[in-house]
């Protein structure tokens, strides 16, 4: 985790020296000269506030989801099923090298689980009481092993941080791009005379560029989230078989029951998001994910 953080940084601070530069040279061609070290400070706070914003939501996750969806945790199991649940996720998680997880089920009527954590030696694993109605034993085991996946690959941090680098470049490009339309609007201008209106068209443009912007950004963070749920499919196949992978996702594209409101984070976490349209969707359509576990060898 330290180390991850560690590079991480290193690349945020490498890019965003690049960024600035090439800003800056692309401004200046085009008439409009941006001081760099101001642009520096400029991108400087907006990471401050993209990525800040994004680690407390990470750090914090683990209890937000729980209180939004009233998650129960096992402590002791109560019942055989409760225990075959604790049972099989320590022995997944054994067999994966993590440290047991804490384990939680949640009352909903659709089938459906979820990894959360700040890292993999603090993470939660809850399923729903329609997914262990509704699957074979075999079945729930395989959302078991993709959950246990992310918790291995690190997902819910690699994701947090992708969502911070995104959200800095669109307030800065939102800024920037703000910035130079204001300043073509207000040529020939006296300063007297458009002080006032600047500074509020500068604020409209903004929040404008900034949801343009916040469109691309959200289809790029998007993607990751789609492609970190191939690789739950496929480590959960490594471990326990994709037969039994594919046999879950299955099961799931037959779940008719009502859809859980869910904020978008979560529709994130959880391994059956039902969303529509692809660009946005936090998961692959789930013909696309049967399909990539078919063509994996044995």
């Amino acid at each position: 985790m330290g180390v991850r953080l560690f590079f991480y940084f290193l690349t945020v601070i490498a890019i965003l020296i690049v960024g600035a530069i090439t800003i800056s040279i692309i401004c200046s061609a085009l008439g409009y000269p941006l001081n760099t070290q101001d642009l520096m400070v400029c991108i400087g706070s907006m990471a401050v506030y993209g990525i800040g914003g994004s680690l407390v939501n990470l750090f914090a996750s683990k209890s937000s989801v729980m209180r939004s969806m009233r998650v129960q945790l096992i402590s002791q199991p109560e019942n055989e099923g409760e225990k075959w649940l604790v049972d099989t996720i320590r022995k997944i998680a054994d067999k994966k090298g993590l440290k047991m997880p804490d384990v939680g089920i949640y009352d909903a009527p659709e089938m459906n689980a979820f990894a959360t954590g700040w890292n993999r030696d603090s993470a939660l694993v809850a399923v729903s009481t329609g997914l262990l109605k509704a699957m074979n034993p075999k079945q729930v085991e395989a959302v078991l092993g993709h959950e246990l996946s992310h918790v291995d690959n690190g997902d819910m941090v690699t994701l947090t941080l992708v969502q911070g680098v995104v959200n800095t470049f669109v307030l800065t490009f939102s800024s920037i791009a703000a910035s130079i339309i204001t300043a073509v609007m207000n040529q020939g201008k006296s300063q007297s005379r458009g002080s006032v209106s600047s500074g509020m068209a500068n604020n409209a443009l903004f929040y404008v560029m900034q949801t343009l912007f916040g469109f691309l950004g959200t289809a790029v963070v998007m993607w990751f989230s789609r492609y970190r749920e191939y690789r739950a499919d496929a480590g959960s196949a490594d471990v326990l078989g994709k037969d039994s992978m594919i046999s879950a996702l299955e099961a799931l594209k037959g779940d008719s029951s009502p859809v859980v409101k869910k904020s978008r984070v979560v529709k994130a976490l959880c391994i059956n998001s039902r969303d529509f349209g692809e660009l946005f969707m936090t998961h692959p359509p789930l013909d696309k994910r049967i399909k990539a576990l078919q063509e994996r060898p044995n």
